[in-house]
Protein backbone atom coordinates (compact mmCIF):
# COMPACT_ATOMS: atom_id res chain seq x y z
CA UNK A 1 0.00 0.00 0.00
CA UNK A 2 1.46 3.77 -0.75
CA UNK A 3 2.43 5.45 2.08
CA UNK A 4 1.85 9.25 1.83
CA UNK A 5 4.83 11.39 3.02
CA UNK A 6 3.83 15.58 3.21
CA UNK A 7 7.34 17.82 2.71
CA UNK A 8 6.69 21.31 4.87
CA UNK A 9 10.22 22.45 4.75
CA UNK A 10 8.82 26.38 5.95
CA UNK A 11 11.15 29.07 6.72
CA UNK A 12 14.88 29.93 6.97
CA UNK A 13 16.85 26.73 6.98
CA UNK A 14 14.16 24.80 7.17
CA UNK A 15 14.19 24.65 3.27
CA UNK A 16 18.12 24.13 3.16
CA UNK A 17 17.86 20.98 5.28
CA UNK A 18 14.46 19.35 4.14
CA UNK A 19 16.47 19.49 0.72
CA UNK A 20 19.11 17.71 2.04
CA UNK A 21 16.60 14.77 3.94
CA UNK A 22 15.00 14.54 0.33
CA UNK A 23 17.90 13.46 -1.68
CA UNK A 24 18.70 10.71 0.99
CA UNK A 25 14.69 9.68 0.84
CA UNK A 26 14.68 9.65 -2.93
CA UNK A 27 17.90 7.66 -3.26
CA UNK A 28 16.20 4.39 -0.84
CA UNK A 29 13.00 5.43 -2.77
CA UNK A 30 15.13 4.39 -5.93
CA UNK A 31 17.36 1.50 -4.34
CA UNK A 32 14.67 0.17 -2.39
CA UNK A 33 11.60 0.41 -4.86
CA UNK A 34 9.67 1.77 -1.88
CA UNK A 35 5.96 2.53 -2.82
CA UNK A 36 5.79 6.38 -1.14
CA UNK A 37 3.89 9.23 -2.88
CA UNK A 38 5.67 12.05 -1.76
CA UNK A 39 4.28 15.96 -1.67
CA UNK A 40 5.66 19.35 -0.83
CA UNK A 41 3.79 22.44 0.56
CA UNK A 42 4.45 25.78 1.48
CA UNK A 43 3.80 26.40 5.89
CA UNK A 44 4.66 29.09 8.30
CA UNK A 45 5.79 32.46 7.43
CA UNK A 46 6.35 31.68 3.47
CA UNK A 47 2.61 30.23 3.09
CA UNK A 48 1.74 33.69 5.20
CA UNK A 49 3.46 35.49 2.59
CA UNK A 50 1.81 33.50 -0.54
CA UNK A 51 -1.58 32.60 0.91
CA UNK A 52 -2.38 35.05 3.70
CA UNK A 53 -2.49 31.97 6.35
CA UNK A 54 0.74 30.08 7.98
CA UNK A 55 -1.34 26.79 7.44
CA UNK A 56 -3.63 26.83 4.93
CA UNK A 57 -6.54 24.58 4.00
CA UNK A 58 -5.04 22.33 2.02
CA UNK A 59 -2.05 21.65 3.57
CA UNK A 60 -3.62 20.75 6.65
CA UNK A 61 -6.02 18.22 4.75
CA UNK A 62 -2.71 17.12 2.74
CA UNK A 63 -0.93 16.50 6.47
CA UNK A 64 -4.10 14.44 7.68
CA UNK A 65 -4.40 12.27 4.51
CA UNK A 66 -0.53 11.68 5.22
CA UNK A 67 1.44 8.86 7.43
CA UNK A 68 4.54 11.20 7.96
CA UNK A 69 5.22 14.88 7.37
CA UNK A 70 8.62 16.16 7.43
CA UNK A 71 8.73 19.50 8.60
CA UNK A 72 11.73 21.79 8.58
CA UNK A 73 11.27 24.93 10.83
CA UNK A 74 9.05 28.18 11.15
CA UNK A 75 9.77 31.74 11.93
CA UNK A 76 11.54 34.97 11.01
CA UNK A 77 11.85 38.33 13.15
CA UNK A 78 9.98 39.51 9.97
CA UNK A 79 7.19 38.21 11.37
CA UNK A 80 7.18 38.90 14.93
CA UNK A 81 4.59 41.39 14.91
CA UNK A 82 2.22 39.74 13.26
CA UNK A 83 -1.63 38.85 15.01
CA UNK A 84 -1.35 35.93 17.17
CA UNK A 85 -3.04 33.82 14.26
CA UNK A 86 -0.71 35.14 11.28
CA UNK A 87 2.47 34.14 13.33
CA UNK A 88 4.29 31.46 11.26
CA UNK A 89 4.61 29.11 14.45
CA UNK A 90 1.01 28.68 14.31
CA UNK A 91 1.51 26.32 11.67
CA UNK A 92 3.53 23.95 14.00
CA UNK A 93 0.18 24.59 17.20
CA UNK A 94 -2.10 24.14 14.43
CA UNK A 95 -0.75 20.91 13.18
CA UNK A 96 0.11 19.44 16.61
CA UNK A 97 -3.80 19.91 17.66
CA UNK A 98 -5.53 19.11 14.22
CA UNK A 99 -3.87 16.10 14.00
CA UNK A 100 -3.61 15.19 17.61
CA UNK A 101 0.17 14.85 18.01
CA UNK A 102 0.37 14.39 21.62
CA UNK A 103 3.27 12.46 21.92
CA UNK A 104 6.86 14.24 21.37
CA UNK A 105 9.99 12.18 21.39
CA UNK A 106 12.99 14.10 21.76
CA UNK A 107 16.15 11.92 21.78
CA UNK A 108 19.53 13.66 23.23
CA UNK A 109 22.34 11.97 22.47
CA UNK A 110 26.49 12.36 22.28
CA UNK A 111 28.48 11.14 19.44
CA UNK A 112 31.35 10.95 21.62
CA UNK A 113 34.38 11.88 18.36
CA UNK A 114 32.28 15.30 19.24
CA UNK A 115 32.41 15.69 23.04
CA UNK A 116 34.85 18.99 22.37
CA UNK A 117 31.50 20.90 21.05
CA UNK A 118 29.29 20.04 24.20
CA UNK A 119 29.65 23.35 26.45
CA UNK A 120 29.65 20.48 29.26
CA UNK A 121 33.09 18.92 30.63
CA UNK A 122 33.75 15.35 28.12
CA UNK A 123 33.92 13.25 31.60
CA UNK A 124 30.01 14.08 31.97
CA UNK A 125 28.54 13.61 29.19
CA UNK A 126 30.16 10.73 27.71
CA UNK A 127 27.78 8.10 26.20
CA UNK A 128 25.30 10.43 26.96
CA UNK A 129 21.64 8.89 25.50
CA UNK A 130 18.09 10.15 27.03
CA UNK A 131 15.12 10.25 25.37
CA UNK A 132 12.24 12.96 26.27
CA UNK A 133 8.47 12.58 25.94
CA UNK A 134 7.05 15.61 26.15
CA UNK A 135 3.16 16.06 26.27
CA UNK A 136 2.78 18.04 23.41
CA UNK A 137 -1.45 18.83 22.95
CA UNK A 138 -2.21 20.14 26.64
CA UNK A 139 -0.81 21.88 29.40
CA UNK A 140 -0.56 25.73 29.40
CA UNK A 141 0.05 26.04 25.47
CA UNK A 142 -3.47 25.33 24.78
CA UNK A 143 -5.43 25.89 27.96
CA UNK A 144 -8.29 27.85 28.02
CA UNK A 145 -9.44 30.86 28.94
CA UNK A 146 -6.35 32.54 28.56
CA UNK A 147 -6.00 36.31 27.44
CA UNK A 148 -5.10 39.94 27.65
CA UNK A 149 -6.87 42.65 29.45
CA UNK A 150 -6.09 46.01 28.47
CA UNK A 151 -9.14 47.52 29.67
CA UNK A 152 -8.60 47.89 33.05
CA UNK A 153 -5.47 48.91 35.33
CA UNK A 154 -3.03 47.79 35.61
CA UNK A 155 -3.07 45.65 32.45
CA UNK A 156 -2.32 41.78 32.93
CA UNK A 157 -2.62 38.96 31.10
CA UNK A 158 -3.18 34.84 32.01
CA UNK A 159 -3.20 31.78 30.96
CA UNK A 160 -4.40 27.86 32.42
CA UNK A 161 -2.49 25.07 32.93
CA UNK A 162 -4.73 22.28 32.76
CA UNK A 163 -4.20 18.13 32.47
CA UNK A 164 -7.24 16.13 32.50
CA UNK A 165 -6.70 12.20 33.42
CA UNK A 166 -6.90 10.57 29.94
CA UNK A 167 -4.28 13.44 28.75
CA UNK A 168 -1.92 12.16 31.75
CA UNK A 169 -2.10 8.06 30.96
CA UNK A 170 -1.99 8.39 27.22
CA UNK A 171 1.90 10.11 27.67
CA UNK A 172 2.79 8.09 30.33
CA UNK A 173 1.71 5.11 28.45
CA UNK A 174 4.23 6.16 26.11
CA UNK A 175 7.00 7.03 28.17
CA UNK A 176 6.69 3.62 30.58
CA UNK A 177 6.60 1.87 26.91
CA UNK A 178 9.47 3.52 25.91
CA UNK A 179 11.83 2.80 29.04
CA UNK A 180 11.06 -0.82 28.77
CA UNK A 181 12.52 -0.80 25.33
CA UNK A 182 15.33 0.90 26.80
CA UNK A 183 17.20 0.72 30.01
CA UNK A 184 13.85 0.72 32.08
CA UNK A 185 13.88 3.56 34.04
CA UNK A 186 11.60 6.51 33.81
CA UNK A 187 11.69 10.22 35.38
CA UNK A 188 8.80 12.15 36.09
CA UNK A 189 8.92 15.94 36.15
CA UNK A 190 6.86 18.28 37.51
CA UNK A 191 6.04 21.11 40.07
CA UNK A 192 4.08 18.75 42.50
CA UNK A 193 5.24 21.46 45.32
CA UNK A 194 3.43 24.62 43.98
CA UNK A 195 1.42 23.24 41.46
CA UNK A 196 -2.33 21.51 41.69
CA UNK A 197 -2.25 20.08 38.06
CA UNK A 198 1.50 19.00 39.06
CA UNK A 199 0.56 17.13 41.88
CA UNK A 200 -2.27 15.63 39.87
CA UNK A 201 0.47 14.42 37.62
CA UNK A 202 2.69 13.07 40.19
CA UNK A 203 -0.29 10.80 41.18
CA UNK A 204 -2.40 9.70 37.94
CA UNK A 205 1.82 8.53 36.72
CA UNK A 206 2.56 6.85 40.38
CA UNK A 207 -1.15 4.86 40.05
CA UNK A 208 0.18 3.89 36.44
CA UNK A 209 3.73 2.08 37.65
CA UNK A 210 1.82 -1.17 38.63
CA UNK A 211 1.44 -1.65 35.42
CA UNK A 212 4.97 -1.56 34.68
CA UNK A 213 7.15 -3.48 37.11
CA UNK A 214 10.06 -3.79 34.90
CA UNK A 215 10.73 -0.01 34.68
CA UNK A 216 12.20 1.96 38.35
CA UNK A 217 10.03 5.41 38.06
CA UNK A 218 11.20 8.81 39.57
CA UNK A 219 9.90 12.10 40.39
CA UNK A 220 11.62 15.12 40.53
CA UNK A 221 10.91 18.82 40.45
CA UNK A 222 11.29 20.48 37.15
CA UNK A 223 13.94 23.20 38.42
CA UNK A 224 15.96 20.27 39.90
CA UNK A 225 15.61 18.08 36.92
CA UNK A 226 17.20 21.17 34.93
CA UNK A 227 20.07 21.06 37.22
CA UNK A 228 20.60 17.59 36.90
CA UNK A 229 20.61 17.33 33.42
CA UNK A 230 24.02 19.75 33.39
CA UNK A 231 25.57 18.00 36.62
CA UNK A 232 25.08 14.14 35.71
CA UNK A 233 22.42 13.78 32.71
CA UNK A 234 23.93 10.28 32.50
CA UNK A 235 21.49 9.48 35.54
CA UNK A 236 18.29 9.62 33.18
CA UNK A 237 17.17 7.04 30.40
CA UNK A 238 13.52 8.72 29.94
CA UNK A 239 11.97 11.99 31.03
CA UNK A 240 8.01 12.51 30.95
CA UNK A 241 7.17 16.16 31.47
CA UNK A 242 4.50 18.16 30.59
CA UNK A 243 3.99 20.44 27.98
CA UNK A 244 5.51 23.44 29.17
CA UNK A 245 8.53 21.83 31.26
CA UNK A 246 9.34 19.02 28.17
CA UNK A 247 9.90 22.24 25.73
CA UNK A 248 12.82 23.46 28.37
CA UNK A 249 14.21 20.62 29.30
CA UNK A 250 14.33 19.08 25.90
CA UNK A 251 16.14 22.67 24.65
CA UNK A 252 18.68 21.51 27.74
CA UNK A 253 19.14 18.22 26.69
CA UNK A 254 19.56 19.23 23.00
CA UNK A 255 22.21 21.74 23.92
CA UNK A 256 24.42 18.98 26.21
CA UNK A 257 25.14 16.93 22.70
CA UNK A 258 27.44 20.24 20.91
CA UNK A 259 25.01 20.71 18.76
CA UNK A 260 21.18 21.52 18.49
CA UNK A 261 21.57 20.77 14.22
CA UNK A 262 22.14 16.67 15.13
CA UNK A 263 19.41 16.20 17.07
CA UNK A 264 15.66 14.98 15.43
CA UNK A 265 12.73 14.64 17.06
CA UNK A 266 9.39 13.28 16.27
CA UNK A 267 5.36 13.71 17.43
CA UNK A 268 3.00 11.02 17.34
CA UNK A 269 -0.62 10.82 17.59
CA UNK A 270 -2.66 7.05 18.63
CA UNK A 271 -2.54 6.12 15.44
CA UNK A 272 1.47 5.99 14.30
CA UNK A 273 1.06 8.78 12.14
CA UNK A 274 3.42 11.10 12.82
CA UNK A 275 5.58 14.59 12.03
CA UNK A 276 9.31 14.48 12.10
CA UNK A 277 11.40 17.81 12.67
CA UNK A 278 14.75 18.58 13.56
CA UNK A 279 15.02 20.46 17.03
CA UNK A 280 16.67 23.21 15.58
CA UNK A 281 14.59 26.23 14.67
CA UNK A 282 14.85 28.47 11.52
CA UNK A 283 18.16 30.10 12.14
CA UNK A 284 17.38 33.10 9.78
CA UNK A 285 21.02 34.57 10.97
CA UNK A 286 22.20 31.58 8.52
CA UNK A 287 19.16 30.99 5.87
CA UNK A 288 20.40 30.85 2.32
CA UNK A 289 24.53 30.41 3.70
CA UNK A 290 24.08 27.05 2.91
CA UNK A 291 26.28 26.29 6.08
CA UNK A 292 23.14 24.80 8.10
CA UNK A 293 23.81 21.35 9.58
CA UNK A 294 20.87 19.08 8.10
CA UNK A 295 22.37 15.70 9.89
CA UNK A 296 18.92 16.28 12.59
CA UNK A 297 16.39 16.44 9.47
CA UNK A 298 17.42 13.46 8.34
CA UNK A 299 18.04 11.73 11.25
CA UNK A 300 13.83 13.21 11.65
CA UNK A 301 13.75 11.03 8.15
CA UNK A 302 14.93 7.69 9.68
CA UNK A 303 12.33 8.62 12.89
CA UNK A 304 9.29 8.44 10.70
CA UNK A 305 11.04 5.25 8.22
CA UNK A 306 11.00 3.98 12.00
CA UNK A 307 7.42 5.00 13.65
CA UNK A 308 5.28 5.50 10.79
CA UNK A 309 6.30 3.67 7.56
CA UNK A 310 7.27 0.70 8.74
CA UNK A 311 10.66 0.68 7.07
CA UNK A 312 12.68 -0.27 10.41
CA UNK A 313 15.82 -1.80 8.59
CA UNK A 314 16.46 1.56 6.58
CA UNK A 315 15.94 3.39 9.42
CA UNK A 316 18.74 1.99 11.40
CA UNK A 317 20.84 2.31 8.52
CA UNK A 318 20.30 5.55 8.14
CA UNK A 319 21.22 5.96 11.67
CA UNK A 320 24.44 4.08 11.38
CA UNK A 321 25.62 6.20 7.99
CA UNK A 322 25.49 9.12 10.55
CA UNK A 323 27.45 7.36 12.88
CA UNK A 324 29.65 6.50 10.04
CA UNK A 325 29.82 9.72 8.62
CA UNK A 326 30.82 11.73 12.02
CA UNK A 327 33.58 9.09 12.43
CA UNK A 328 35.15 9.44 9.19
CA UNK A 329 35.27 13.14 10.61
CA UNK A 330 32.90 15.02 8.29
CA UNK A 331 31.76 18.19 10.13
CA UNK A 332 29.43 20.63 9.18
CA UNK A 333 29.94 24.38 10.53
CA UNK A 334 28.26 24.07 13.64
CA UNK A 335 30.55 21.05 15.33
CA UNK A 336 33.57 21.81 13.27
CA UNK A 337 36.81 22.57 15.35
CA UNK A 338 38.46 23.76 12.30
CA UNK A 339 38.69 26.25 9.97
CA UNK A 340 37.69 23.06 7.83
CA UNK A 341 33.69 22.07 7.01
CA UNK A 342 31.20 20.84 5.10
CA UNK A 343 28.85 22.83 3.27
CA UNK A 344 25.07 21.89 3.44
CA UNK A 345 24.50 20.96 0.45
CA UNK A 346 27.40 18.31 0.45
CA UNK A 347 26.14 16.72 3.40
CA UNK A 348 23.25 14.53 1.38
CA UNK A 349 25.56 12.84 -1.11
CA UNK A 350 27.90 11.85 1.19
CA UNK A 351 25.58 10.29 3.77
CA UNK A 352 23.78 8.23 0.05
CA UNK A 353 27.44 7.34 -0.70
CA UNK A 354 27.97 5.46 2.99
CA UNK A 355 24.64 4.06 2.53
CA UNK A 356 25.68 2.45 -0.96
CA UNK A 357 28.81 1.46 0.26
CA UNK A 358 27.50 -0.33 3.85
CA UNK A 359 24.62 -1.99 1.92
CA UNK A 360 27.09 -3.73 -0.75
CA UNK A 361 29.18 -5.17 2.74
Amino acid sequence: MTKKILILPGDGIGQEVTSSAKEVLDFLILEHKLDFDITSMDVGGTAYEKHGSPLPDDVLAEAKASDAILFGAVGAPKWDDLDWDHRPEQALLGLRKELELFANLRPAFLFNELASASPIKNHIIENLDILIVRELTGGVYFGEPRGLVTSETPHYAFNTMIYNEDEIRRIAKVAFESAQKRNGKLCSVEKANVLEVSKFWRSIVSDMAKDYPDVELSHQLADNTAMQLVLNPNQFDVIVASNLFGDILSDIAATLSGSIGMLPSASLNSTSQGMYEPCHGSAPDIAGQNIANPIAMIASLAMALKYSLEEEALAESIDNAIKIFISEGNRTKDISTSDQSLATSEVAPIIIEILKRESSH
